[in-house]
């Protein structure tokens, strides 16, 4: 212990290492947090730089850095300077549009071409002006046009960004250099079977700006043919990628002059190539191309897909994607009366492909060997002819009852039990039917999908007349007449019941079935064609209307039932982990039903501050006991309790209701938000508590003698009111709170003290 004890002692009276010791020890510690400062080498000082320095740089050294393209967009002078070089910018321009060696290691083949379109395209102004104001470089990029097909789809892409960031970013130059090009559409549409040719003439046509010379760059293109062009490369004779492209190109051409014809209502002239692209001359050669000579499915799959384009008559404002707030700012579009021109006299075309469609062998599918499949080709006239019904045209009206294509249709409905496609194509039309207009020859502007309403029956179709004034629609009459359409629905739901007592698997078109046996019924009831479609139930045999009747009040009603009833209970759903014993996080109110009450409450605050400000002189003590009472809409079935009221400075005192637990209250009840003292005890169920209110206070009193509690009166706060009738509210009212004048009533709450 002694030694020990000496041992300690001896150490501590060791005199202190020199400085230059101490550092010595630090630098063999490697876990010493100086050394590891150093060791990652903070330094900020870019390789690039250093590169820079060296006299004899290449830009092949400079494109070996990873952050060449940091230091490019960052504008680093000196690299700027280097690549703006005639030199540099000829050697990255011949990069992307000449193929690297063949010899070389394909990881590393298209690097530097990838590196090159990335400095070019980089979105710099000095590296946009170099480019697109020398004609030099200009050149040997628009070379890469005259390369033989096919080209490097890689190249292409390299070749096709550049060129659109210069269209971009330097529009008048690069226009007027590629208007100087007589060859410039020829070999774009030479090398159309890659898809970045597309992408250039859709840049051509809608990154162009201003509309003036927006309006010149669509004149060129039309005066070059663009159009018709693009329309003779839909042929059996040409290769499918051609085919595939260029319809691709006419569609998007049509939907992007659309668009900016919706947008910029203030053009003097029509967008040109939309102007051809609906004309009759331009759709009879479309068509002729399609069914006169050879027909292939491919052809007549991509004719088809630009016919249905020019009939689109509303596209999504937020492509597809709609929501609570977009609804009603869709874009609607007419049909123009020259292209239903075009189509009509080929209608009998159609419907000969419906009837024998271009052969195809046999496939296999899960369900066993489809000796005659449907064919893209058949879906795609099946399309058409929903789209076409939906315009509700006259003249091809009469045409398809005269060729009895609808009937056609449902023979194929029956015959191709598992596809869906055609099932779904097929209801739309069926759709279109029930729910044309009395006066026929109005093109309407819904759009298909529309229909499911119709055929879901929630919603009937506008009628400004009534039943006895309405006079016979010709396709509804072929429809329950010549295609016997209560007929076919009783048989085929009775061969499916038969197939499923004798153990067999359900049809898979009997939930389109049972949702144009609704469709049936909804109309029948409330429709713009109520009084033709119940006289044709009235004139079926006896006993096929005794089947129909109790079908509907039996069978169908059933399936409804049945379709409508949750899947799972969204109550008392508990994690699939194995244990069992950890409560989940999740409260569990938390539903649909929560769901829905969070929504009606999202409407009700809409105008909360507007509604329910304060100025700072009219608000009580933020201790003062409020409370005030408003009794909800019969129609309001769900509200919540556990109310927190948050408040906030602006100028003024503004409050808002925080909603935390929901609870299902029977209709027509009321709702009660009471605001209590910060120090009081903890609120009840249905009590909102003034949190908020004491952000601005030193200190709250710890003893606050309770005052008199009351309902307060809603007139007697002026900045509720937008009106003397009573306050201005976006929450669902109850209507019996206001009598017929519309002036509120005297509610014995309102005395209560």
């Amino acid at each position: 212990m002694a030694d020990e004890h000496d041992s300690e002692i001896q150490i501590i009276q060791k005199p202190p290492k020199p400085f230059s010791a101490n550092l010595a020890s630090l630098d063999s510690n490697p876990l010493c947090p100086i050394n590891m400062f150093w060791k990652f080498d903070l330094n900020t000082t870019s390789h690039v730089d250093k590169l820079l320095d060296k006299e004899d740089v290449t830009l092949h050294e400079l494109m070996d850095e990873d952050d060449i393209l940091q230091e490019c967009k960052a504008q680093n002078r000196k690299l700027l300077d280097f690549l703006c070089q005639q030199h540099c910018m000829e050697e990255l321009v011949n990069l992307i549009t000449h193929e690297p060696p063949v010899d070389m290691d394909e990881k590393v083949r298209f690097k530097y071409p990838n590196t090159a379109c990335e400095l070019l395209t980089s979105d710099v102004p000095q590296i946009n002006d170099k480019l697109g104001g020398d004609e030099t470089l200009l050149n040997i990029l628009y070379d890469f046009l005259d390369h033989e097909p096919p080209l490097n789809p890689l190249l292409a892409s390299f070749f096709s960004k550049t060129i659109g960031n210069l269209i971009a970013r330097k529009t008048e130059q690069v226009i007027a250099f590629l208007r100087k090009k007589d060859k410039f559409i020829s070999l774009v549409l030479k090398h159309i079977d890659t898809s970045a040719m597309m992408d250039l003439l859709l840049r051509l046509i809608s990154c162009v700006e201003p509309a003036t010379l927006r309006q010149e760059v669509l004149n060129w293109l039309n005066e070059a043919k663009i159009i018709q062009r693009l329309v003779e490369l839909i042929h059996s004779s040409q290769d499918e990628d051609r085919q595939s492209n260029a319809s691709q190109t006419l569609c998007d051409i049509i939907r992007l002059s659309r668009d900016q014809s919706n947008q910029l209502q203030d053009i003097p002239e029509p967008d040109p190539l939309l102007t051809a692209l609906e004309s009759q001359e331009c759709v009879e050669q479309l068509l002729k191309n399609m069914f006169d000579g050879e027909q292939t499915e491919n052809c007549i799959v991509n004719g088809t897909q630009v016919l249905l384009t020019l009939l689109e008559t509303r596209r999504s404002g937020v492509e597809g994607l709609m929501d609570s707030y977009t609804q009603g700012f869709e874009r609607s579009y007419t049909v123009n009366s020259s292209i239903l021109h075009g189509i009509e006299p080929r209608l009998k075309d159609f419907h000969q492909l419906l009837l024998s469609p271009p052969k195809k062998t046999a496939i296999l599918t899960t369900i066993g060997v489809l000796e005659e499949p449907l064919g893209n080709a058949r879906l795609h006239g099946s399309r058409l002819i929903a789209a076409l019904l939906h315009t509700n045209t006259p003249s091809i009206n009469q045409e398809l009852c005269r060729l009895s294509t609808m009937d056609l249709l449902l023979d194929l409905f029956f015959k191709y039990t598992w596809n869906n496609f055609l099932h779904f194509q097929v209801e739309l039309s069926i759709a279109a039917i029930l729910s044309h207009s009395v006066q026929e020859g109005k093109t309407t502007t819904n759009d298909l999908e529309s229909k499911e309403e119709v055929l879901n029956g929630n919603v009937a179709p506008e009628n400004s007349e009534t039943p006895e004034n309405n006079t016979e629609n010709i396709m509804v009459t072929h429809l329950f007449q010549k295609c016997c359409l209560v007929q076919r629905i009783l048989d085929a739901w009775e061969a499916n019941d038969k197939i499923q007592a004798e153990g067999g698997m359900r049809r898979g078109n009997m939930g389109h079935l049972t949702r144009i046996a609704n469709a049936v019924v909804q109309n029948m009831e409330k429709g713009p064609m109520q009084a033709q479609i119940s006289e044709f139930i009235k004139e079926l045999p006896e006993d096929c209307r005794g089947r129909w009747e109790s079908f509907v009040e039996e069978t169908l009603t059933e399936t409804n039932r049945r379709n409508t009833v949750d899947l799972v209970s969204t109550h008392h759903l508990h994690s699939s982990s194995e244990d069992e014993d950890i409560e989940s996080a999740f409260p569990n109110e938390l539903s649909l039903q929560q769901a829905f009450s969070e929504y009606q409450i999202q409407q009700m605050t809409a105008n909360f501050v507007d509604q329910f400000g304060f100025n700072d002189e009219e608000f009580a003590d933020q201790d003062d006991n409020i409370k005030f009472r408003r009794s909800a809409s019969g129609g309001l079935s769900s509200f919540v309790s556990g109310v927190t009221l948050e408040c906030f400075w602006d100028g003024r005192r503004f409050c808002r209701l925080v909603f935390h637990q929901s609870v299902v209250l029977p209709p027509g009840s009321g709702w009660t938000a009471v605001f209590e003292p910060v120090n009081s005890k903890p609120p009840t169920p249905c009590v909102a508590m003034d949190v908020g209110s004491s952000v601005w206070d030193s200190a709250a009193p710890e003893n606050t003698t309770p005052e008199e509690k009351g309902w307060a009166k809603f007139t007697d706060f002026q900045p509720f009111c937008c009106s003397e009738s009573g306050p201005r509210c976006s929450s669902p009212v109850d209507t019996e709170s206001n009598d017929s004048d519309g002036n509120p009533k005297q509610s014995q709450d309102k005395n209560c003290k």
